[in-house]
This record gives structure tokens, sequence and C-alpha cells, in this order.
């Protein structure tokens, strides 16, 4: 994923969960804002109820992943915020994949 598609600032992430519109599966928390941009901008967030440093950084690399190759399927123009449950820890890629691809249907940021 480019750096430009990242959501860093913290600035940033406070306006996507100040708008409230989310949703939640077993293993993530979705949040969803409208961007004035035509791409998407994505941020993950990973508590330290996940696990220590190393767990939490793998979870971080399969949100990464997991979204990185679906990225071409979800519509543009959004800020999205992936927030990692405790139970993520000892999931699986596919796992997190699917969770991550139910959340994105939810919201209807699938494309058709």
């Amino acid at each position: 994923m480019k750096a430009i598609n990242r959501l860093k600032k913290n600035e940033d992430f406070r306006k996507v969960y100040q708008k409230r519109n989310s949703m939640a599966n077993r293993l993530l928390i979705i949040y969803i804002s409208k961007n004035e941009y035509e791409f998407n901008r994505v941020g993950f967030t990973v508590s330290k109820k996940v696990g220590k440093s190393v767990v939490r950084s793998r979870v971080k690399r399969l949100l990464n992943e997991s979204y990185r190759l679906n990225d071409d399927k979800v519509l543009q123009g959004y800020d999205i915020i992936f927030v990692a449950r405790d139970t993520s820890a000892e999931s699986t890629y596919k796992e997190v994949e699917s969770a991550m691809i139910h959340l994105l249907k939810k919201m209807k940021l699938i494309k058709r």
C-alpha cells in the first residue's frame, strides 16, 4: 500500500471516529467516513489488549495484507479504520481476510 493511502495523523483518526459509522464482527471493528479524495485512506488499530508487541505487529501485518490484496474490490473515496479485537490474536490469515470482506460487504463498500 502506498504511504499516501495510509491514515497516520491522530486528527484523521478522530474525524473518522466522530462520524460513528461503524460495524463489528467477532475479529474486527470497521469505521468509515467519506473523504474528499478519489482514493481510500486506511488505518489499522491494534490495542495492547490483543497481546504483546510481536502479536500486535503480526495482526497489523495480516490486516495490511488482507486489505492490500482486496483493495481493487473496494469502492474509492473513503477513510477506513480497522480495529482488531482481542480474538484476532490467534486467528489465521484466512479468518482475518474473511472478517474484513464480511465487514466491507455489510458497509456496502464492495464493488458489484
